[in-house]
């Protein structure tokens, strides 16, 4: 399987970009930082930016080794496993339900979403059982407040599937939450849950053990609940993980499985990004590239606000998931990036301003894939002319994407942006296990060059005080 290629080429012009030099004097600082990463010490900031915040950093970053650590156990001990486990319930449950909601806030439930918009048919949910091959509808709560939505929500549940079997009644609750502390996410499972029971009915006993499907930590609220339920499976999220690092654990793999997805190339494509960024050169290495020219463009340029601009639809959920990354490893120091995606094929024509005025702090980098899973489309011959068309009839849509993302990068480039490129192979769950791995081994190893500890969740703690504070809960 091809490996996930960086082009830098229009983040070198000497009107906006970086310096080979500059480039060249920080490749032996990541090169130091790469090595005490890998080796588990716990003094990999001692490189970090002067100006950066300090204290006390995690020793490891348990996502890291999480792919090779659960395909491990899977070839030891197959069912045993924590993997074999998700297959087992995945494939199982599927023939007894039609649809599956999965609750999370922020990054908890983004790996998921990220997941089905990019590798199932966009109108997955449209489809009837027999088209998704028995796999659930799947939808997504609990990351807000929204009254019309969840109500939306359980209309639409009410209403079942497309069939008239008992199955086609029934959905599963997937809820993600490390303790079950998140108002969103609580209040949005025990209105699910009442639905739920109530449409059960007399069968409530025997189903809602089945159908509710946590997934949490050792201790706290859900847990409780779910051994109250009486939960058949209870999956546990490793130690260590938050937000969208959770994207490997089964907080990700669960909804992946359940949707028929192929977990074990997932985490093979992960598993390859590791090789990749363990071996090669800092001039060669994917992962230090992209790191070093988004750090670089933020520190030597002022260019904080990366823009990712993704010229495939089935990607921008995979793009809001980076967009969430980012947020809750840097956080309010303002020191890292951010980054705002754009649908550029969508938004480019209307937004262009947005990218104003020229010698701002953006970079856009653009994630392109090469080859389209399906047979391209061509623009064809029609009966009428009144287009103006017929001069493209013989092109296809591969073609004209090349050439408007040539356009709209030579567009950016004219009003003084730099740009980079991240070119995927095609998409598939091998080459999102990679791009996945790639950006959360790029924002810690940026996280540690400057000093940040990208798993500290303190700041996120006020939010959750003054909540309390307004609903007036001790």
């Amino acid at each position: 399987m091809s490996l996930i290629r960086f082009d830098p080429a229009g983040a070198l012009r000497p009107d906006s970009g970086i310096t080979s030099a500059e480039l060249a004097a920080l490749y032996p600082q990541l090169d130091r930082l790469r090595r005490k990463l890998l080796a588990g010490d716990s003094a990999a900031s001692a490189d970090a930016d002067a100006n950066g915040p300090t204290g006390r950093l995690a020793p490891v970053d348990r996502f890291y080794g999480l792919p090779d650590e659960l395909l491990a156990r899977y070839r030891e001990l197959r069912e045993g496993s924590e993997l074999g486990q998700i297959f087992q319930v995945a494939n199982t449950i599927v023939h007894q339900l039609d649809a599956v909601v999965v609750l999370g806030a922020g990054g908890w439930s983004a790996g998921a979403r990220a997941m089905l918009e990019a590798c199932c048919d966009p109108y997955h949910n449209e489809l009837s059982r027999a088209s998704r091959g028995s796999r659930p509808r799947m939808y997504f709560a609990g990351d807000d407040l929204g009254n019309d939505a969840i109500q939306a929500l359980l209309g639409r549940l009410s209403a079942g599937g497309y069939g008239v079997l008992p199955p086609d009644k029934r959905y599963a609750i997937t809820v993600i939450s490390p303790h079950g502390d998140n108002v969103e996410t609580a209040i949005a499972f025990r209105q699910l849950l009442s639905h739920l029971r109530d449409s059960l009915g007399g069968e409530s006993d025997k189903w809602l053990p089945k159908l509710v499907l946590p997934v949490t930590g050792g201790s706290g609220k859900l847990r409780d609940m779910a051994t109250a339920i009486g939960c058949e499976t209870v999956f546990d999220i490793p130690d260590g993980l938050h937000g969208p690092y959770s994207i490997f654990s089964p907080a990700g793999l669960l909804p992946a499985a359940l949707l028929g997805l192929d977990c074990m190339r997932l985490l093979e494509g992960a598993a390859t990004m590791n090789r990749h960024f363990e071996s090669a050169s800092p001039e060669n290495n994917v992962v230090l590239q992209v790191l070093a020219f988004n750090h670089l463009l933020a520190r030597k340029r002022g260019r904080s606000i990366r823009v990712l601009a993704v010229w495939c639809k089935e990607l921008e959920s995979v793009g809001r998931w980076y967009d969430r990354l980012l947020a809750e490893s840097f956080g309010d120091f303002g020191l890292g990036g951010a980054s705002r995606t754009r649908g550029h094929m969508r938004e480019l024509p209307g937004r262009h301003p947005w990218y104003q005025p020229r010698g701002d702090d953006k970079v856009v980098n653009s994630l392109i894939v090469e080859q389209p899973r399906t047979d391209p489309l061509s623009v064809g011959r029609g009966r009428w002319n009144q287009d103006g068309l017929d001069d493209l009839a013989d092109l296809d849509l591969t073609d004209i994407l090349a050439a408007a993302i040539k356009g709209g990068h030579e567009a950016l480039w004219a009003d003084g942006h730099p740009t980079t490129a991240l070119l995927l192979p095609t998409i598939d769950t091998h080459v999102l296990g990679q791009l996945f791995q790639l950006w959360m081994i790029a924002t810690v190893m940026e996280a540690r060059l400057l000093g940040m500890d990208p798993h500290d969740r303190s700041g996120l703690e006020q939010y959750e005080t003054n909540l309390s504070h307004h609903l007036r809960r001790s």
